[in-house]
């Protein structure tokens, strides 16, 4: 049987230090041993009793509970003030076979894989590697787990693939204290397994698109997030390059994603007529607090995988630009650790210069986005926006941050628009606008983290701007109406779908005060035919299997 520690903790914190957070218990799952019991299927529905378990004895203790995974996120996302659930010690991964798929499903048998929610972006790439298989985008590291990185929008800069979450093909979720309450969500239009491997995991089918874009990015609040289906891609390479280049080009850039009809090109990196090939990923790097002529821009580009290729790791090593945070940390170190003296250096220095183990990486998705260099106190803030607004964006946050100077820089990614319903990359190219770098404490010249927060939403607020935020990322999520303002309609309908999906005292027992705050958390009394489940026709199967 699995066996749940219960640890009595007081204070609980995320990864880079942006809490503490109260906390009365901490619980960490561990599977039977594989000697006791061989079968993986067998292990997975044994410790999904233990999870009825805790959720039951939480209902009885008229308690909320949460679960979360490598506590990456900055914000509140992931807390809960009763009981939480370390999931890092769950992570089977279960193996699809052929007759598993669906009749309708169009999905390639070989690219579909299940994995247990526990399992790290780093664990799921080297289990896919076995299969010669790489995951189509990750965030800018690796140690987030794979129901961690859906429930609040993880992405990396693959404009043309999506965030994590757009290849996730099914969801596996816990919704309660009994047996029954266990449900496997698919997409109707794209069903991908089949009625049997869904009972074999002792879950009931809903097949609706409605109810699983919403519960994509669910924010941890549609219950346990159990199993993860995801899409794999054949294992490709990445040959990633460091430039200085104009300004007003970067910027163009921007706002367009032309890249074939532009004046940007990189050696051999061109098309059989001479005009230049399309990025996989593009970003740019910006110091608010330097008017440069020139931005520093990393452009990576997709190549079919071969053996033959230099090991990547000493150059990933030694490479500056690698994440902002760690480039904050790294340029800190040669300045007194005054936060004032720190933003006055940044107002008289440029970026460093780029490196000969930057002009040229070839590695893997797996091997460039590799272990994270910084583990401290940080923080960061990222909002998304069209693309054709990110210059107007970029030049009302960068004036704001000059007002407001704190010690960060910018950097701005670009994500495909996303089905999930509350998923912040959801414009139809989203630009995703960052500042990251290290904490500091409120001074009378230096705002603090929140009300830097508040600032950059009436920076665009004030241009008429469309946003949204990064759920996972810091923020002032108090400010009036902002679920609405970013969403419209759409928070209704996330709200009314998580509202069927659990009972009044469930949906109450998932939820936490980043939800509330939010307001997220009102439950809707729903009628039992707002949601069925459906053919790949759209047409009701009207009993829920």
């Amino acid at each position: 049987m699995a066996k749940t520690s219960e640890l009595l903790v007081q204070k609980w914190d995320t990864l880079h230090e942006n809490g503490m957070f109260d906390l009365k218990r901490q619980y960490i799952t561990r599977h039977e041993s594989k000697a006791t019991m061989p079968s993986r299927v067998l292990r997975y529905n044994d410790v999904a009793e233990e999870i009825h378990r805790l959720i039951k004895k939480c209902i009885a203790e008229k308690e909320g509970f949460r679960a979360y995974g490598s506590r990456w996120s900055m914000s509140n996302i992931a807390h809960q003030k009763d009981n939480m659930h370390q999931n890092n010690l769950m992570y089977l991964d279960l193996e699809i076979l052929a007759d598993d798929m669906h009749p309708d499903s169009e999905y390639e048998h070989e690219n579909i894989f299940f994995f247990e929610c526990g399992n790290t972006i780093k664990r799921i790439s080297q289990k896919l590697n076995e299969y010669g298989k790489s995951l189509k985008t990750t965030g800018a590291s690796n140690g987030q787990t794979i129901a961690g990185c859906i429930s609040t929008g993880v992405h990396g800069s693959a404009f043309d693939t999506g965030a994590v979450q757009d290849y996730v093909v099914g969801l596996n979720i816990i919704t309660g204290p009994n047996a029954t309450d266990n449900v496997y969500l698919e997409r109707h239009t794209k069903p991908s397994l089949n009625d049997a491997f869904a009972h074999r995991i002792n879950a009931k089918v809903i097949r609706n698109d409605e109810l699983f874009n919403a519960a994509l990015v669910g924010l941890g609040s549609f219950g346990f997030i159990h199993g993860v289906v995801i899409e794999a891609d054949d294992l490709f390479l990445l040959d990633r390059y460091v430039r200085k280049i104009d300004k007003n080009l970067a910027l163009s850039l921007s706002k367009t994603l032309d890249f074939k009809n532009s004046e940007f090109k990189i050696d051999n990196e061109v098309d059989q007529n001479g005009k230049p090939s399309r990025p996989y990923h593009y970003k740019i790097f910006i110091n608010p607090y330097v008017d440069e002529d020139q931005y520093v821009i990393e452009a990576m580009y997709k190549k079919p995988y071969q053996m033959a290729y230099p090991d990547p790791f000493s150059k990933i090593e030694k490479s500056i630009y690698k994440d902002l945070i760690y480039l904050l940390i790294k340029f800190s170190e040669k300045f007194p650790k005054s936060i004032p003296w720190f933003i006055k250096s940044l107002q008289k220095s440029i970026l460093p210069e780029i490196t000969k183990d930057e002009e040229k990486i070839t590695a893997t998705l797996y091997e460039t986005f590799w272990d994270a260099g910084y583990k401290g106190p940080a923080f960061a803030c990222s909002m998304g926006v069209a693309i054709e607004d990110s210059e107007r964006a970029l030049n009302a946050l960068v004036k704001m941050t000059k007002a407001h100077p704190i010690p960060g820089i910018f950097a701005m990614r670009y994500v495909n628009k996303t089905e999930a319903t509350l998923g912040f990359t959801k414009f139809h190219k989203t630009c995703v606008i960052e500042i990251d770098g290290i904490q500091w404490d409120k001074s009378d010249k230096i705002p603090s983290l929140e009300e830097y927060g508040t600032f950059m939403i009436e920076a665009l607020q004030a241009e008429n701007i469309p946003f949204t935020v990064h759920w996972g990322k810091s923020m002032d999520y108090a400010f009036p109406n902002l679920a609405q303002h970013m969403y419209g309609n759409n928070v209704d309908q996330w709200m009314k779908c998580r509202s069927w999906l659990l009972s009044e005292k469930m949906a109450n027992i998932f939820s936490n005060d980043f939800l509330t705050t939010l307001g997220l958390d009102t439950y809707q009394n729903i009628p039992n035919d707002f949601i069925e489940s459906l053919d790949k026709n759209g047409q009701p199967l009207h009993l829920i299997a």
